[in-house]
């Protein structure tokens, strides 16, 4: 564990100050256009944006979240600083927040990019399952030999995409995409953030689901860790942890290391499905053609699809784009109600994707060591 440096000392508000002190990008020219502020934001390292909570509405987040655990009677906050996503480093109690919510021209930014940009409930539900994770680490809780009971050995490989039961009742709802399924320590930080939010009644929600087991797990041993600070001095992210700091690659260049694909061989590989979707210029040659009408829905689409998919918008993306530039190449049209069309083209795309997700979830159990996988509590056959 590394203590916070002098460099970097923990401010009273938990979370540190990290960044340049340069000001807020005042090269931009007042009476330059979005995009060319946009390309100029684009083309500077992030390093040398000065960003900072405090200040900026994420602060008011984290007093939010500090006061929600003071009402539980938890002493204990986590060190909250900038970094490219949401995370807690493995074993670390910190929680990272991403770059652009402290800044509201890096936020359109990424709208523009991923699709959408998070509200302050989506922001607090995630600060609330980090925070799960960072009191996992403070107090080591995955040791236990009741932890492993309730939700299995922590130990458990960590994979990215991951097989779930949507209707399995053993584990809570909270961020989308089934994720307390994805592994133990993820199950324990959502149950943790179901059981922080106020105004749930955690207990009548989850009455008769095996869920509710592990909800009072974590009140039994929030209540003995009730009052007790932090068992170490704070911390401060180091460079491993990517605080903003040590981000010295460009917004552009962000945004590039998070591009995925879906590798299609054959440019034709949908051409039926969009012959379902759409109709030929033969048959509405006065209809919309589908190239514009899908780029009119482009970000909602990408937004929406990426969102109950749990897959990234990259990868919502460059299947849209494909579909896109074939059905220009065939030249297809919207020739239906178009509330139809898009509830048939957005049940199509996330038929592809979750199919595409669940593909390579049994390739890479099929190279798994049989028996290698553990498990929380599972229901009952």
């Amino acid at each position: 564990m590394r203590e916070a440096s002098s460099e970097h000392p923990a401010t009273p508000l938990s979370f540190v100050e990290i960044g340049t002190r340069l000001a807020r990008h005042s090269s931009v020219d007042p009476s330059s256009t979005w995009e060319d502020e946009r390309r100029s934001l684009l083309g500077r390292r992030i390093s040398e944006l000065g960003l900072s909570i405090r200040g900026s509405h994420v602060e008011r987040l984290v007093r939010q979240l500090e006061s929600e655990l003071a009402a539980k009677g938890l002493a204990f906050t986590p060190v909250v600083y900038l970094s490219d996503q949401w995370g807690c480093p493995d074993g670390t109690p910190l929680i990272g927040v991403p770059f652009y919510l402290v800044d509201a021209r890096l936020e359109r930014i990424e709208e523009e990019m991923s699709g959408g940009v998070e509200d302050d409930a989506e922001s607090m539900r995630y600060l609330r399952h980090e925070c799960g994770h960072a009191i996992n680490y403070a107090f080591a809780l995955y040791e236990r030999p009741e932890w492993r009971q309730t939700f299995g050995p922590f130990s458990r490989p960590y994979r990215d995409r991951y097989g779930a039961d949507p209707f399995s009742r053993a584990y809570v709802r909270h961020i989308l995409g089934w994720y307390a399924q994805k592994h133990p320590d993820e199950d324990f930080a959502e149950t943790f953030a179901v059981w922080l939010t106020p105004g749930i009644d955690w207990r009548s929600e989850y009455a008769g689901w095996p869920a509710l087991a592990k909800l009072e797990y974590v009140d039994r041993v929030m209540s003995e860790l009730a009052g007790e600070g932090r068992p170490f001095p704070a911390l401060a992210p180091g460079p491993d942890d990517l605080p903003v700091d040590s981000m010295t690659y460009t917004v552009a260049e962000h945004y590039e290391s998070e591009r995925e694909s879906i590798a299609i061989e054959d440019p034709r590989q949908f051409d039926i499905d969009l012959h379902r979707i759409f109709l030929s210029a033969d048959d509405a040659p006065a209809a919309e053609p589908a190239r514009a009408f899908m780029l009119r829905q482009y970000r909602e689409c990408v937004a929406r699809i990426s969102y109950w998919t749990a897959e990234s918008p990259s990868i919502v993306r460059s299947l849209l784009d494909h579909l896109g530039t074939r059905a220009e190449a065939l030249d297809l049209r919207v020739g239906r109600v178009e509330a139809a069309t898009l509830i048939e083209l957005t049940a199509f795309v996330t038929a592809v994707i979750m199919g595409y997700r669940y593909a390579r979830v049994l390739r890479r159990t099929s190279r798994s060591r049989p028996g290698s996988g553990g498990g929380g509590s599972e229901e009952a056959a």
